[in-house]
């Protein structure tokens, strides 16, 4: 049931009931937004590419909100924050979160350590490359959240998430595509 406003923001306290898939969506996607958002910082002083660092400044703004929006969701649910070691490019020998995790397209701390050490061009690719795996892996959780959960407001955000980085991943390829 939408209430209109389709762009509206959403409430960082959401409205209704929720169950285990809503709750899941935001523990995941918290350090998934996490780790794009450091990738996406890696891209100043690196990245060559104009429309490269146009696409990371667009991640980190659209990205750091909705962290906090989903951080107010679990507080108000009395659910658990995923835990900073969740973020893996800050914590060394930390890549717990990277193979088994069960959240999609997230960077190992080899890719991320990869793409910290490349410039150029070089950087403009694999920036895209990864970037792709790793929005591929936040629509599939996203597409979960609406399938699966309850909350009207964390499956308005899966929505948007899904259209954005949608939009983002199409655009990226055009990117790798002429590199």
């Amino acid at each position: 049931m939408d209430h209109g406003s389709a762009g509206a923001s959403v409430p960082a306290t959401p409205d209704g009931a929720f169950n285990d898939a809503d709750v899941k969506f935001a523990q995941q996607m918290i350090p998934h937004h996490q780790q794009a958002v450091e990738m996406a910082e890696l891209a100043d002083g690196r990245a060559a590419d104009p429309e490269i660092k146009e696409l990371a400044a667009a991640i980190e703004k659209a990205q750091d909100p909705e962290i906090n929006t989903m951080k107010g969701w679990l507080t108000s649910w009395g659910k658990p924050l995923p835990s900073a070691s969740s973020s893996m490019g800050d914590m060394p020998g930390m890549d717990h979160g990277s193979d088994g995790s069960g959240m999609p397209g997230m960077m190992s701390d080899k890719d991320m350590s990869d793409l910290e050490a490349a410039k150029g061009k070089d950087f403009d690719k694999k920036f895209a490359q990864l970037m792709t795996g790793h929005h591929e892996g936040a629509v599939t959780m996203a597409e979960d959240e609406q399938k699966n959960g309850s909350n009207a407001d964390a499956k308005k955000l899966a929505g948007a998430v899904i259209t954005a980085q949608t939009a983002e991943i199409e655009k990226m390829n055009k990117i790798i595509a002429r590199l």
